[in-house]
Parts: structure tokens; C-alpha cells; sequence
């Protein structure tokens, strides 16, 4: 009884809380009027985007209590008001998601009305279900219908406020442009730095290495063991260079993932990161590999993840977590440190969430100030 009661106790303040945008919907109408008559005079035109923007205001509150009750995100999908007037009255008419908003808003001003069916509900179901369950030990009868109601009422205002396909298709393209011209900034930025590292590095010392090595071919018919001498640094030049190249490569797309596969390479990263870090494989099987661009951001992902929570968070310990699901792969990271992590302070998460984005998958931080901070990224792909 005590479970049916809250579970209609939270039915109601959703309802209530739905009743509450309903009479603001209401108080709007006024807003409504002087918009349509300043766009049929056309001298208050200007109105139009204006208002369109407070429609969109409203219709975010109600996406988000709705998903709060249902615990599914409704998804946004506006084309952005900006520019002179022309163009956002043109924007706001054409966007597929004001008609949207204006078809939930009408429907809006009746539904809510179940809300007064709960008073009813509460009154019948306390004297019923509190001897049908309190007292006889029977399933809930009426209380249950408040909740039956919230149910009712969300999946209409999910139904009425899911964008079209028009203008999921439009987000669509937007996110890929966005998404596609970052990761040509990252790969130029990338080429840049390998260049830099091959010029200053290996190429400087292979630099050396020829002159050493013909100052040795010089020298060598004159005074044979200042030759010898040559050619044992040109030797050890040589393994520099050899050093170097190999930083460089590793960082284009490690080896050890060729060798090892995603989770040996984890593994060998979680033993070189200074922290006793769990690592658990779920579903991932050795004869099965995710292609290797998702290899190598997940790799990458995860070493950039350690490497925070070696430096920032103070902990001494961490999890990693690979996961096969159904559509791609879940990478989980996660330290007991003090949290906090904060993107614009340069800890490389915007850098994740560019590459991650760049195969189309999403980057979700959760590092509330005390901790834990857990970095939850799904690379989406074909097994």
C-alpha cells in the first residue's frame, strides 16, 4: 500500500506540475492575439520570431517534464531565429518545428484537463484501496489509475512534441556538419603536430646522425679510433631517431592495438598509468574486433581518461568497463577522486568529445564536485 501510495503521490505532482504549463498556456493566448494581429498588420511583424522563441521556451519546459516522468529524453530539432527581421520571420515560418510546437500548444488547452479527474480518484481510492489493499491485503484498485493517468498524459505530450522526421533530418545534417568540420580541424591539427614532432625530433637527429657518420668516414683512414668513436654515437643517434619514430607512430595509431587487440592495449595502459585500475570486458571476445578506428578512439579515449584522474583527481584508483552492446562499443571509465572536472580548463575532454564525435558517437561526463567522475562514451559500429 505504502508503494501504490507514492507512486500516486508522484502521478500527482506530475499532473499538478502539467496543470501549472497549462495555465501559463492560457495566459499566453493574450501573447498569441497580439502577435497575430501585429503580423496580419504587418507593422508588428517583428513579434513573430519573438514569440516563437517563448512557444519554444515553453514547449522545452514540457519536453522536460515529460522525460522526467517517463525517463526518455524528447528531442529538440529548431532551426536557430537569427540575423535581421526578414530572415528570422522567414526562419520562424518555415521551421518545421513551430508547427509542431503549435500543433502540441492546441492540443495543450484540453488534455490537461485529466488532471481533475485525480481529485475524484484520491478521494474514491483512499476509502477503497484502503480497505480493499490496506486492510484485506488486495492489489490496489483506484490509486493506480492516477497513475495510469500521468502515463496517459505523457505519452500524448511525447507524441504531439517528437519533432518530424523533416526536422530530425535537418538536426541530422546540421550535427554531421558541425561534427565533419571539427574533425578536419582535429586531423589538420594532428598533421601539424606530427610534423612538428618529425622536424624537431627524428629529423634532427638524423640530421646528426649523417654528419657524424661522414665525419667517421672522414676520420677513419687517419685516426682509426676517433672513428670508432663516430660511429658509436652515430649508433646511439640512431636509437634516438628510432625512439623518436616510434613515439610518433604510436601516437598515429598505437601498435599495441595491431598486436593486442582493445583490451590487451587497455590493459598494458591501466599498468604504465600509475593507478590500480580495474579493467572488465564485457562481451568482447578475442576472435571479434571492432573496427580499428573505433579501436583507436576508444584507446585513446580511455588513456586521456586515466591520464586526468592520474593528475586531477587525487585517487588511487579507477575502472575501466568495454562493453559490446547491440550497436557498437561502451567504453565506461571511472575514478573515486574529488570531481569537479571541468571542460574549458584544458583536461583534454574537449578533445575526447571531438574525436568520439567524429565517428558519430556521444560523450557523457558526470564529475559532480566530492566525485566520483565517470566518462561514459558510446562509439557506435558494425561487429
Amino acid at each position: 500500500m505504502r508503494a501504490t501510495l507514492r507512486q500516486a503521490a508522484r502521478a500527482s505532482v506530475h499532473l499538478l506540475l502539467t496543470a501549472a504549463v497549462a495555465f501559463g498556456s492560457y495566459i499566453f493566448v493574450t501573447v498569441l492575439l497580439i502577435t497575430a494581429t501585429g503580423a496580419l498588420s504587418v507593422v508588428g511583424i517583428w513579434l513573430l520570431p519573438e514569440t516563437v522563441l517563448l512557444v519554444r521556451r515553453i514547449a522545452g519546459a514540457k519536453r522536460r517534464l515529460t522525460a522526467s516522468w517517463t525517463g526518455r529524453e524528447i528531442p529538440e530539432a529548431y532551426t536557430p531565429l537569427t540575423g535581421p527581421v526578414r530572415q528570422r520571420v522567414r526562419t520562424a515560418v518555415r521551421d518545421p518545428g513551430t508547427l509542431t510546437d503549435a500543433r502540441w500548444m492546441a492540443a495543450h488547452y484540453a488534455y490537461p484537463w485529466l488532471t481533475v479527474l485525480m481529485l475524484p480518484l484520491w478521494a474514491l481510492g483512499l476509502v477503497v484501496d484502503g480497505v480493499w489493499s490496506g486492510l484485506l491485503g488486495r492489489p490496489a484498485l483506484v490509486l493506480p489509475l492516477i497513475v495510469r493517468l500521468a502515463d496517459v498524459e505523457a505519452a500524448w505530450s511525447a507524441a504531439l512534441l517528437r519533432p518530424s522526421p523533416k526536422a530530425m533530418l535537418a538536426r541530422r545534417v546540421e550535427h554531421l556538419t558541425t561534427t565533419r568540420a571539427d574533425a578536419v580541424a582535429a586531423h589538420g591539427a594532428e598533421l601539424r603536430r606530427i610534423e612538428r614532432d618529425l622536424h624537431d625530433g627524428a629529423q634532427a637527429r638524423l640530421v646528426a646522425l649523417s654528419m657524424r657518420i661522414g665525419l667517421a668516414q672522414r676520420a677513419y683512414g687517419a685516426d682509426p679510433d676517433a672513428a670508432r668513436r663516430l660511429l658509436a654515437d652515430a649508433q646511439d643517434q640512431a636509437e634516438e631517431a628510432l625512439t623518436e619514430l616510434r613515439h610518433v607512430v604510436r601516437a598515429i595509431h598505437p601498435p599495441i592495438l595491431t598486436d593486442r587487440g582493445l583490451v590487451g592495449a587497455v590493459r598494458a595502459l591501466a599498468a604504465a598509468s600509475g593507478l590500480r585500475v580495474d579493467v572488465r570486458a564485457d562481451g568482447l571476445p578475442e576472435e571479434v574486433r571492432a573496427p580499428a578506428a573505433v579501436e583507436a578512439a576508444a584507446y585513446f579515449v580511455i588513456a586521456e581518461a586515466l591520464t586526468n584522474a592520474a593528475k586531477y583527481s587525487g585517487s588511487e584508483q579507477a575502472e575501466v568497463v568495454l562493453t559490446r552492446s547491440r550497436t557498437g562499443l561502451n567504453v565506461r571509465v571511472r575514478d573515486e577522486g574529488c570531481g569537479g572536472a571541468d571542460e574549458s580548463a584544458g583536461s583534454g575532454l574537449l578533445g575526447m568529445r571531438r574525436r568520439v564525435a567524429a565517428l558519430d558517437g556521444t560523450v557523457r561526463v558526470a564529475s559532480p564536485v566530492g566525485g566520483p567522475t565517470v566518462v561514459d562514451v558510446e562509439l557506435p559500429c558494425v561487429w
